[in-house]
């Protein structure tokens, strides 16, 4: 038997949410082809209008975790790094069911969107009946598709900073396109101010159990100008040489290995590095 609570506000939900049994989903596009058993109980979340909502204040975009990937990529308010990427998403059928805070929830190192909010250094806005915490994406992966929410939370926002995320670099390499699970991807953010990088970030996807990020090897750019961050060059693709390595799967190490240090140079290469 297969019970379906769907309520109509949070504050409905989260009083559902204590019930650690429910699982909480919008499209389900990932959970409907999981075996959950036979009994299960369910909280749909897709008529909660807090969490529908994308918003701006004076340092943020807040995207409410229930907007599928059709709405933000229509929405007037989605910077082009998160659209590109949502436009990568499987078909335009997923596209329309799944949603955003359920890509970052799955805890998949594959999954498209959380490896943009994880590049831009999002936080996630967790709230449960009896608390409230943000917690930067970042934090928010543990390893082997385990995340650090809690039994009795649910992620309402996706809060990614407006500023410095214009200059962008995005690639998934997959069989077929949109239509395929991620093989390797690749993000990465060079924000150069007065002549000096001020942010360098670069995050890759599908390559171990985690979205990869090693914000010490970053740190070598930040600082630098152009020219001098030309000098260090061999240097930082020299670290996360050393640094990253792939997990078996469809492809072999060594072809994922080599998808990664290409798209490390190509970044690079397209900023002038």
């Amino acid at each position: 038997m297969v019970i379906n609570h769907a309520p109509k506000s949070l504050s409905e939900a989260l009083l559902l949410r204590k019930d650690t049994n429910l699982i909480p989903y919008v499209g389900g596009t990932d959970l409907m082809v999981a075996d959950h058993g036979v009994k299960s109980e369910y909280l749909f979340l897709n008529n909660v209008p807090e969490m529908r909502q994308i918003t701006l204040d004076d340092k943020y975009i807040r995207f409410g975790a229930a907007c599928t990937f059709t709405e933000t990529i229509e929405h007037p308010l989605t910077p082009a790094i998160l659209k590109e990427a949502c436009l990568h998403i499987a078909a335009p059928a997923i596209r329309n069911a799944g949603s955003l805070g359920g890509n970052v929830a799955n805890g998949s190192a594959k999954a498209d969107s959380a490896l943009i909010f994880m590049v831009t250094d999002s936080k996630l806005r967790l709230v449960s009946a009896d608390n409230e915490r943000v917690l930067p994406v970042k934090d928010f992966y543990i390893g082997g598709g385990k995340t650090a929410l809690g039994s009795d939370e649910l992620i309402v926002e996706i809060i990614m900073p407006k500023q410095g995320i214009g200059n962008y670099y995005y690639k998934k390499v997959g069989a077929r396109n949109a239509l395929s699970i991620a093989r390797t991807s690749f993000a990465g953010i060079l924000d150069v101010q007065g002549g000096k990088i001020v942010n360098c970030t670069v995050t890759f996807g599908a390559v171990i159990d985690v979205i990869i990020r090693y914000e010490k090897i970053d740190k070598m750019l930040i600082g630098k100008t152009i020219n001098e961050a030309k000098r260090l060059k061999d240097a930082y693709i020299a670290e996360y040489d050393k640094a990253i390595t792939p997990r078996r799967g469809r492809v072999s190490v060594e072809y994922r290995k080599d998808i990664c240090m290409n798209l490390l140079r190509d970044f690079l290469e397209s900023n002038g590095v």
